[in-house]
């Protein structure tokens, strides 16, 4: 059984989850999608000497270091050789519709799934608005993880010229009120629809969001079943193999603030001491060999 591993060379991650597939498999492939080239007419996807669409599958486990509107491009030429009978995981179609922030909510509210309050606009004016309606607003690129390029923005005379800032380098702005979820927010990750475990991110001392790269801490966290249930449903609208749900508790309830694409392995393995590469590698075996 030969199954690759698209993902980022020096990537923690990455580097997990093509070894788990070798160990199982004795086939070890990890993808660089910046060095593939698409044959559209014949679908034949070539890898260093490989031929991608011969492999038995294909697991997704990051498109490229950073998140930018060229993964969608990626995301399509893996989508061909899906369409001529690869099995890939997750679909690079239903990746497609999670990469972008504006996708992911867009989906999220029309499931009705609770979110904190959120705006999108191309204008100065209306993104003020925003901001004074809210309180403090959290822009956010609409490509990024682990909160970069985001700023929090205040109601105040200062308000403007940090508005005009961040549209120079993001002209649709995403704006999301500042919500308080206390020292932490959850991870809750399901492989295959189904609940696999949950760890929180806690807050570094002086951060105001929760993320590794801004000193935050992974530990094992138990919620109750209807938070569960709820990351359940945020999760179901997407259909991925394996993901994880950004959940934050909040004084006006649970709030989801998105569904990963690819979910992460590592909150799992410091907090849960779970696998998740191993986990992820034996349900896509279990799942190709039906």
């Amino acid at each position: 059984m030969k199954i690759g591993v698209v993902g980022v060379k020096d990537g923690w991650s990455s580097k997990a989850l093509a070894d788990a597939v070798a160990q199982a498999t004795g086939f070890g492939l990890l993808i660089d999608m910046a060095h593939v080239r698409l044959d559209m007419p014949s679908g034949k996807a070539w890898y260093e000497d490989i031929d991608l669409s011969t492999l038995d599958a294909l697991i997704i486990k990051k498109i490229g270091t950073a998140y930018s509107p060229q993964l969608l491009d990626r995301l399509e030429i893996l989508r061909l050789l899906e369409e001529r009978g690869l099995p890939i995981f997750s679909s690079p179609a239903k990746i497609l519709g999670v990469l972008n922030r504006i996708s992911c909510t867009v989906t999220l509210q029309a499931g009705n799934i609770p979110m904190p309050l959120t705006s999108v606009t191309e204008d100065v004016d209306m993104a003020v608005d925003a901001v004074d309606t809210y309180g403090q607003a959290v822009f956010k690129p609409l490509f990024s993880t682990k909160a970069k390029g985001m700023c929090v923005i205040k109601k105040g005379d200062a308000c403007r010229g940090k508005v005009l800032r961040f549209q120079q380098a993001n002209p649709l702005m995403y704006i999301q009120q500042k919500i308080d979820l206390g020292e932490q927010d959850l991870g809750i990750v399901f492989l295959g629809g189904k609940y696999l475990s949950t760890y929180a991110r806690c807050r570094g001392e002086g951060a105001w969001n929760t993320t590794t790269a801004s000193g935050g801490r992974y530990k094992a966290f138990d919620p109750d079943p209807q938070i569960i249930e709820l990351a359940r449903n945020a999760q179901a609208l997407f259909g991925l193999d394996f993901t994880c749900v950004d959940v934050a508790l909040t004084p006006q309830g649970p709030m989801v603030f998105e569904v990963s694409a690819f979910g992460g392995f590592k909150g799992l393995s410091k907090a849960r001491s779970i696998d998740a590469a191993k986990e992820y590698t034996a349900y896509v075996i279990n799942t190709i060999s039906k």
